[in-house]
């Protein structure tokens, strides 16, 4: 009832006025939420998870560590939220969903008895105030490269809405109070000087913690190591961590492998940086390997589509440039804007999604590795006029599979 008052007030009132009064409606919002849940951060324990890269990677990572060591806990992500044994993907298109969205799931994460809640937040989320008055007592962070810059207005204005998610944690009134953070990244030490009682570094190479793990890259070993951190800082033996990440033998959308007995490999990313959409390449040498390419989405981050686009032509034998989420802007010019960046060959533009996915199976030789990138668990192609076409990779892909 609070929720749908409010949202009434912000549709009547002039567009020019909410602008100016934006901030201070998010932060109202979020105290609203907590205030009619009851405030449920300071009866669990709850971590956060931010970065560009691998974020929805280290919250299913730590919350597997956590229930692995014996702990109940519940985990919201771009992939799903789950509370104890109960799950449901995240149709909401928004890693972050809204405030009483975030507080009621912390309340029913208290009614069902979970000793942490591990969240992924984005930078999106913590300029709306959606971390606002939860008391929250880790910060793990992952890495940051260009992203939402046109949201945000510069890389620093990006970068500092992830740091405020240090200043909330340092007015945090949860003890003892944690960062973890990637020292191999440039901006790992402005996390890392957080005013907490724990500051944890991890970097590739330097960690001593042996582990077996089924995730493909690098990337994800950055990832591991992440969630392996925390967990030692909750007390966590590193061989009850490490046995916990050697179950995990997929993370959805993640560099998801699709096994319908093909001869040739088929993976599905989420891969929506040119850093993510390049480590992704990187992990498949020795692959002659096809791209279905759309990944910049309308209305944000026009810089990166060439660069996109020349990060496909540089390590794929074929791409298909394909729609993804256009929006109001038209899916052709986008695309188009991705084929500018390539310069070595020249990639096959096939707009229907399907058709573009079709089209790479079966161009595919044993042994080859076909790379579709953009999606991962999204589950709706968003267009113009807030229209929503029901989507997912894996299924197209497991059907175009059969097909053939």
């Amino acid at each position: 009832m609070l929720e749908t008052i409010l949202r009434i007030w912000r549709r009547v009132i002039p567009r020019k006025l909410f602008r100016a009064l934006q901030p201070a409606y998010h932060f109202v919002l979020a105290f609203c939420a907590a205030v009619w849940y009851g405030f449920p951060s300071r009866e669990i324990r709850v971590v956060f998870v931010t970065g560009t890269k691998g974020k929805s990677t280290v919250v299913e990572l730590t919350a597997a560590i956590l229930e692995e060591a014996g702990f109940k806990s519940a985990s919201l992500s771009t992939i799903r939220f789950k509370v104890g044994n109960r799950e449901q993907r995240n149709l909401y298109k928004m890693t972050t969903p809204g405030r009483f969205f975030v507080q009621r799931f912390l309340r029913d994460a208290v009614r069902a008895e979970c000793a942490y809640a591990v969240l992924e937040m984005t930078s999106e989320a913590a300029r709306h105030y959606r971390h606002a008055f939860i008391d929250f007592d880790a910060l793990i962070f992952t890495n940051l490269s260009p992203e939402h810059i046109e949201s945000h207005g510069s890389y620093e204005k990006y970068r500092n809405a992830k740091l405020s998610l240090v200043r909330a944690l340092e007015r945090s009134r949860k003890r003892p109070r944690v960062v973890v953070a990637n020292a191999d990244d440039k901006e790992g030490l402005r996390f890392l000087d957080a005013r907490v009682e724990e500051r944890i570094p991890y970097r590739m190479g330097a960690d001593s913690t042996p582990f077996e793990s089924k995730l493909v890259g690098i990337f994800n070993q950055a990832n591991i190591l992440a969630a392996v951190a925390f967990a030692k800082s909750q007390g966590i033996l590193e061989e009850t961590a490490c046995r916990a990440v050697a179950k995990i033998s997929v993370i959805p959308g993640r560099v998801e492998h699709i096994e319908c007995g093909q001869n040739f490999t088929v993976v599905v990313d989420y891969a929506h940086t040119p850093d993510s959409l390049e480590k992704l390449y990187q992990a498949f040498p020795g692959k002659r390997k096809i791209a279905v390419l759309g990944n910049t989405g309308g209305g944000r981050d026009v810089w990166k589509r060439p660069e996109m686009g020349r990060i496909a032509d540089t390590y794929c034998e074929k791409v298909f440039l394909t729609n993804e989420d256009p929006y109001d802007e038209d899916p052709r010019a986008i695309v188009e804007a991705m084929a500018r960046g390539m310069k070595n060959r020249a990639p096959e533009i096939i707009m229907n999604r399907r058709d573009a996915i079709r089209a790479a199976l079966r161009a595919a030789r044993a042994g080859d590795a076909v790379l579709i990138t953009g999606k991962g668990t999204d589950p709706f192609i968003c267009g113009a006029n807030g229209t929503k076409e029901p989507w997912d990779d894996r299924v197209v892909v497991r059907e175009e599979l059969h097909a053939i």
